[in-house]
């Protein structure tokens, strides 16, 4: 039986998504109605700037009151689109305390105060669902957490940054520098005035957060996952990386140890063969790989950002929690039980492509392989090039820790005939 009393909703925010939010609730409302089995009513918005035209928005339902917004007492679903740590933070709290479930796409604070969060809506019997916090409207927070609840999944491995992909397919596709590749996707609006969030890798990292946390039934906080910006990626390295049958992607990876005893979460530029799928991902669109036991591999692909394609998660996760409200139920809430720890970078184990500049002479070789041997680090290949006494030596190596790496890189240094280490590249998926 459908219901007549409709259910109210509360937006945080009216940016790109936040109006797309807006739009689709109201060109969809009978959609919508016949999904949920009850009519869902916008009840109030929330912004900083109220004399901006809003257009489909009613003058009246604008607010610049957030808190009193979530207080009312008669909202049942608080959809923050807002971003950052506060007030967003104080405000899904008090929208809990207040009887209302939260739906959000707020990536950075989801991986600072997850855990936090998830405690305060399972105290007041609330839902917080965020399937837009992670590459869009890609579905894959749900999968993680319910469809593949029943399997053991090892390792999570993606494009989760739409900018940076842009950015490096340009560098792969063009033969451009990063500067060249970055001001084509400012132009084009794929990159911030201010890019660090997404080139140095921050963004990733705090969706790197939120993939290994559900994964691995485990609390992962954005402090515990590695990063690594993709600045210092150059078209040398992708011609490199030609050479190897590879391209450079930036990576975000979470996996579990061989022994199953912990977990790592990390992100930086990576080298993956050109047969890996990921590799064929172009432009700004993002995808995930997820390996598990029962199932194997599954790639999920889509459009990982932008005002329709998240609008799409944030509704989709809208309709789940007005169900669970109807029926008097509640979704999944944090899984945590497993507990593992969280190794340090050090402790990862993966393949390396080094390019050193050395003297051009005999020996030279040799010497660099002794410092290889001498820190357990097995080398797979070596290309030497050179003349008029100065010369190029790309090893790559077979699987080893980062750490021995490091030693062994440490060394290299010291040596008289290493000019100089030009660049080191994780390489994966193989």
């Amino acid at each position: 039986m459908m219901r007549t009393r409709p259910l109210k909703v509360a937006l945080l925010g009216c940016g790109v998504v936040g109006s797309e939010v807006a739009r689709i609730m109201t060109t969809h409302a009978d959609d919508l109605t016949a999904r949920i089995g009850a009519p869902v009513e916008l009840a109030g918005v929330a912004v900083r700037r109220p004399d901006k035209v809003r257009e489909g928005i009613a003058p009246e339902l604008v607010t610049t009151d957030a808190t009193a917004l979530v207080k009312r007492g008669d909202i049942d679903v608080v959809i923050e689109v807002i971003g950052g740590i506060e007030p967003a933070r104080g405000l899904i709290t008090t929208a809990f305390e207040h009887g209302a479930s939260v739906v959000s796409a707020n990536k950075a604070l989801l991986a600072q105060d997850g855990a936090a969060l998830h405690a305060v809506a399972e105290q007041h019997d609330k839902d917080l669902y965020y399937e837009a916090a992670v590459a869009g409207a890609i579905p894959l927070i749900r999968p993680l957490r319910e469809s593949l609840a029943g399997d053991k999944i090892n390792r999570v491995m993606g494009i989760v940054n739409g900018t940076t992909n842009f950015i490096l397919d340009a560098m792969d596709s063009t033969g451009a520098g990063y500067q060249e590749a970055l001001d084509e996707a400012t132009a084009l609006g794929y990159a911030e005035a201010d890019p660090t969030a997404d080139v140095e890798g921050f963004d990733a990292a705090a969706k790197a957060a939120i993939l290994a946390g559900i994964a691995f039934h485990t609390r992962v906080r954005l402090d515990d996952v590695y990063r690594e910006g993709m600045t210092e990626v150059t078209a040398a390295d992708f011609a490199s990386a030609k050479e190897m049958g590879c391209t450079i992607k930036l990576l975000a990876i979470c996996e579990r140890a061989e022994d199953g005893g912990s977990v790592t979460a990390r992100v930086h530029p990576a080298m993956i063969p050109l047969s890996h799928p990921l590799a064929s991902v172009r432009g700004a669109y993002n995808a995930v790989f997820v390996e598990s036991d029962a199932a194997g591999q599954l790639m999920f692909y889509g459009p990982g950002a932008g005002g329709s394609p998240t609008a799409s998660a944030v509704l989709g996760d809208l309709v789940a929690v007005c169900r669970n409200r109807l029926s008097g139920a509640t979704g999944p809430g944090e899984s945590a039980y497993a507990a593992l720890p969280v190794s340090p970078m050090g402790d990862v184990v993966t393949r390396y492509h080094i390019s050193l500049d050395v003297a051009d002479k005999p020996g030279v070789l040799a010497q660099v392989a002794t410092v290889f041997a001498e820190h357990g680090v097995s080398i797979d290949t070596v290309r030497q090039s050179g003349k008029d006494g100065e010369a190029s030596l790309v090893v790559v190596t077979h699987r080893a820790s980062d750490a021995a790496l490091t030693g062994t890189v440490e060394a290299l240094r010291k040596l008289d005939t290493v000019r100089g280490v030009a660049s080191i590249m994780r390489v994966e998926g193989e």
